[in-house]
Formats: structure tokens, sequence, C-alpha cells
């Protein structure tokens, strides 16, 4: 907890009061808030009763309640306990252990444990750990699966062509490790804290606090003890405030708070809108004779049709059990709203390919995240008055690759030392009270992010041809192989992602085969392996700007998407106690935080915001 001598007696007895209210997630109650969720009471007049859509301020609820908020101090605040927040704050220790200089540096964090929501394939470049810690293999870190083969693919429904991986192409693996990224997510997090970094997991920030000059001033926590329809209940309690010089924002892909600095800011002024994708995974141990450590596998096509991007993965782990990681991505720029990606990765399952690994297995765990697919053309203004973006924040994975944990680490490296010397100025001039480092982005511009996203800007924007994938296949064996991204050109993306599916008259309904329960699954028996789970009785975090719009818009022109692309069955259209017409039913409770509704919302009425801390997904090792 934040220690003792740094804040009041008031403040430690909210801390203490903030931290009994948390729910450690368990299964029991998961599978309950599950099934639970079909067998509703009456619907509430509101759909949406969250304060940011229905101020406090104008309701009677809340008259005479205590608002005050205990503040702290901090040298510098790091939103997000993910690679590049974790990297961001070792870095900072180092420099100021080296230096001998006290350096505060606290970090929240909205999982109960740090990792918890961490999620991603992952084939990882150790270039960025090496360079943070040159002994991790001494250390223990957990990267036990180094790549000994690529299998690249193209699928149709019933058969395999074979790609050979040239030397430099994107999808070449030699030297990279296979790793449980919430393994090693949770690593960072037990160097950082030996460091001296103040760790507090479990602490959703909630809101951007500003100076009187506009300038960053640091985050607020979220508050709890707040009832379903928004009332305070006898266990309110409000957040903390944690102030610092720099705030660092690193939430992950499509983060809350990066919205809202991206318009407090116009931060994307000068760039293209962000475009994303969804990507599913699931854990399985397969039978031994069939496992094979080091080997991965990718493939794009069946079950895609040619204009809709997107591919798969298959990892072979090495950690003493024949396990494998695999998933299916889904570029959320596709068109048709009868698409549910998480049936199409389950339809993936049963190509011969993959069917003859899973065969006789068992699945032990699923997760779903949205990630970020721009690229170059997509990263916004990095810097602002007391504070700055890094990580999935902004935006730089290699979507190529697939890859972004060692940009979102080098990233995090690279702004803890742009900020050091300025936050231990012992005499600094600035302009606002909140510090701005504008050295951070020049950093970046220098460094090999900068290079490597660049090289491959062309390839994600290729595929929006008349040949679709195939035409991108070859854009990128021309451009990218043979010129290496140097050619004089830059292309488009096609816009936002929410402004792409037509209308349902003008779509073909899919027809998905049902799971057989061996190597294809429902939704529900799905998420209930993801460990989700959230308070019960607290506003639905996914929150409405008109609750109306859903009905009248979403189900009458595009047949209601959001009940299709939510990989964890938290939006249901389900008939009226009347019998007369259909409402949007919100199932929070299933809410994996991978924030594919708020991007994907064909009307951009979905706003998601942080629950009560510690609720979400319980993933182990993801």
């Amino acid at each position: 907890m934040f220690p003792a001598s740094r804040y009041t007696c008031k403040a430690h007895r909210c801390i203490r009061t903030l931290a009994t209210l948390q729910k450690d997630p368990s299964a029991p109650q998961l599978y309950s808030s599950i099934h639970r969720r079909t067998c509703s009471s009456a619907p509430t007049t509101r759909i949406t009763t969250h304060y940011t859509i229905h101020p406090r301020d104008k309701d009677a609820r809340w008259e005479g309640m205590e608002m005050e908020r205990f503040a702290d101090e901090a040298d510098v605040v790091i939103v997000g306990g993910g690679p590049a927040g974790l990297s961001a704050a070792i870095r900072l220790k180092q420099l100021a252990n080296e230096q001998e200089k006290e350096l505060r540096v606290c970090l929240v964090e909205k999982a109960p444990q740090i990792g918890a929501h961490t999620l991603s394939g992952a084939c990882v470049e150790p270039r960025a750990l090496i360079e943070l810690f040159p002994d991790w293999k001494e250390r223990g870190a957990p990267l036990h699966t180094p790549v000994t083969e690529d299998v690249f693919s193209i699928f149709t429904e019933k058969h395999r062509i074979p790609v050979p991986i040239l030397p430099g192409l994107p999808m070449q693996n030699h030297g990279n490790y296979i790793v449980r990224l919430g393994n090693l997510v949770r690593w960072l997090g037990e160097q950082a804290e030996e460091l001296g970094v103040e760790i507090y997991p479990g602490y959703a920030a909630a809101e951007v606090l500003f100076h009187e000059d506009g300038s960053v001033k640091g985050i607020a926590t979220n508050d709890v003890g707040i009832a379903k329809d928004g009332s305070p209940k006898d266990t309110f309690e409000r957040g903390m405030e944690l102030h610092a010089k720099v705030t660092m924002f690193g939430e992950g892909c499509h983060g809350h708070l990066a919205k809202q600095l991206y318009k407090q800011f116009n931060l994307r002024e000068n760039c293209e809108p962000q475009t994303y994708a969804i990507g599913l995974k699931e854990l399985w141990m397969i039978d031994e004779k069939k496992w094979k450590p080091g080997r991965t596998e990718h493939s794009v096509g069946w079950p895609l049709d040619r204009h809709t991007y997107g591919g798969s993965f298959l990892y072979h782990l090495n950690e003493g059990e024949p396990l494998v990681a695999l998933g299916f991505v889904v570029g959320l720029d596709y068109f048709n709203p009868y698409l549910s990606p998480f049936r199409e990765f389950q339809r993936w399952k049963h190509h011969p390919f993959v069917a003859s690994t899973l065969e006789g297995g068992q699945r032990i765990a699923y997760g779903a995240r949205a990630l970020n697919e721009g690229g170059f053309q997509c990263i916004p203004k990095l810097t602002f008055p007391g504070g700055l973006l890094i990580g999935c924040s902004p935006g730089f994975m290699n979507v190529p690759k697939i890859k972004g944990t060692h940009t979102a680490m080098k990233s995090g490296i690279l702004a803890a030392e742009a900020i050091f010397p300025k936050v231990t100025a012992e005499n600094l001039d600035s302009e606002t009270a909140g510090l701005h480092i504008p050295e951070y982005s020049d950093n970046l511009k220098n460094s090999s992010v900068w290079k490597e996203l660049y090289a491959v800007r062309n390839i994600r924007p290729s595929f929006h041809n008349y040949f679709g994938l195939y035409g991108g296949m070859v854009y990128t064996g021309i451009f990218y192989w043979i010129l290496r991204g140097k050619e004089p050109w830059t292309l488009k993306h096609i816009g936002l992602d929410a402004n792409q599916l037509k209308p349902a008259k003008d779509c073909k309904p899919i027809e998905y085969p049902k799971p057989d329960g061996k190597i294809s699954f429902d939704l529900l028996s799905s998420v209930a392996l993801s460990g989700t789970n959230h308070e019960g009785d607290q506003p639905p975090h996914l929150t409405l700007k008109d609750d109306r719009i859903p009905v009248e818009r979403n189900l009458a022109i595009y047949d209601g998407p959001e009940q299709r692309f939510c990989p964890a069955g938290v939006y249901e259209y389900v008939p009226m106690e009347t019998g007369d017409g259909m409402r949007l039913q919100i199932n929070a409770q299933n809410c994996v935080h991978c924030k594919t509704c708020d991007i994907k919302d064909p009307s951009q009425n979905i706003n998601w915001v942080v629950p009560e801390g510690g609720g979400g997904p319980a993933y182990n090792g993801m």
C-alpha cells in the first residue's frame, strides 16, 4: 500500500477500505454470473447508469455525500502495468539508483495481480529485454522456448498451400522466443519492485487530473461502493488522487484515458485514425506425440474471404508439458455485420492442418484482446504538458510481424531516459506545472522503433485492393522483401473501423457450424475459462451515450453487430417483457476488457470505462 509516512490517516483509511472492497475473481462466481445473465429481472429505466453519462451533481441521491478525495505525490506516475509501463518504471529506477538520486515512481494497474489482464500470442523479440537486463537469463526471466521452426501457410477449406519464409521477411522468427506474456509481465513486476517501484495492482485509473494551466497533474483511481442503479452504497468511498511531475500513460490498446487525452490536446491532428484487430486466443494441452517445442505456425486465408484481413498462429511452448498457444486475428475494418470473430476462430480450428494437432487434447484457457494495426501512419503526437503516451496506447505494433512487445518496451525505456533528467533537475524552468518532455518523441524518431515501423508502413494498407489478401501478399513480396520499405510513397488506411460495416440488407448472413465440444466450443464455456468476474452490483462499465441508439440504429440497420463482434457475450438483444419489440441487455460481468465494442460500434455510442479495480479477466500466463 501507499507508504504511511506519505499521506494522511484519512487517506490510509480510504486505501484500506478500497482494498477490502476488491473482489478476488473466482471460477464459481464467474459461472453463476454467466448462467444468471439470461434470467434477469425486468429492465431498469436506464441501460446506462454510470456517472460519466449521468452526472452525480444532478442526482438527488448523491446530495450530502462526502466527495473529497485524498491526494498523494510522486515524481512519476505510470498508468498500466504492461510491458511498456513496467519497462519505463524499471529504467527510471535503474537511472536513479545509478546516480544515487531519490525518485518516487508509482505504477497503478487495474488487474488484481500484475499480468492478470495481459494477453498476447506471443512470439517475442528479446532485444528490448536484453537492453533492460543484459543478465535476464541469470535473473530467471520466463523465456523458455527459443523458436526452432517457422511454418507459414495459405489455407483453403480443406487444404494447405505452404509458403516459404525467405530471409528478411517479417514472419521469420530466428532468435525470437515463444512466451506466455502474462508470465513475463509478472516477472518484470517483480524486478521493478526489487528496484523500488511502488506497484498498486487492483487500482484502476479512472480520471485524468489537470492543473489550472491545462497541463496534466496526475490521475484519480475509481470510486468504489456504487450500486448498479448509480446510487451510493453504505460502503461508498472516493478514489485516491496521485499527482506527479510527469504521468506516463501505458494503458494498452485503445486506453480510455488516452482517448480523452487525444481530444484534450488534439494529439491526432496530424495522423490517420487508428485501425485495429481483435485477437482471440486459447491454451491447449495436447498429445505429447504431436508436441514440437519451438515450432511456430502461421496461416492466412480460410475461413476468411480475401477482403477480410486476418490470420492465425499456433505456437508450441516448451515449459515442461505439451502446451500450445493458438489464436485467430481478425481486422476490425471488416464489412459484413454478420461476421463473428469468435465463431471464425472456432471454425478455423477444424481445418485438417490444425485439427490434427488438437485432436485428443484439452483446452485450458481462453481470452481476447484488441490490438493496434495502424502502424506508422497512425502514431499520434506522443507528448503534452504533464504527460506522454507509451506502448500499445499510441500503437507501436509491427503488424506483419504480429509483434509489439519489443517496441512497447523500447518506448518505455526511451520515455524514462527522456524524463529522468527533467524530473531530477534541481532548478528546472518549466512553462507549465506539469513537465513537457518533447525529447521523448525526438528520441523515438531516432530509434529502431521508428525505423522498423516505417519500413513496414505499407504492408497493412496494401491489402485494400481488388485482390485483397493476395494483392497484399504480392505487394509485400515485391516492395518489402526487395526494397525493404524504401518505396517513395506511403499508402493510406481506409478510415475508422466503425465506419466500415455495410447495412445488413446488403450482406449475406454467415452460417456457422455448431461447436462439437471437442475442438470448437460455445461462447459462454469459453468465457468461463478466462476467469472473468466483476462485482455485480455496480454500474455497467460499458456505457452508452444514448440508450435508444442500439435498437433504433444498430439493430435496425446492422442487425445488432455488437452481439457478434463481442468475444464474451456481453451484448444481447432480447424481447421486451411487454412482448413489444427488442431491447439491448448488457451483461457487464462477462467483459474481458478487449475494447472491441468501443472500437467497432458503428454508431460510436459505446464508451468503455474502467469498472471497480480488480474486476475483469484473471488470465494465468496468457
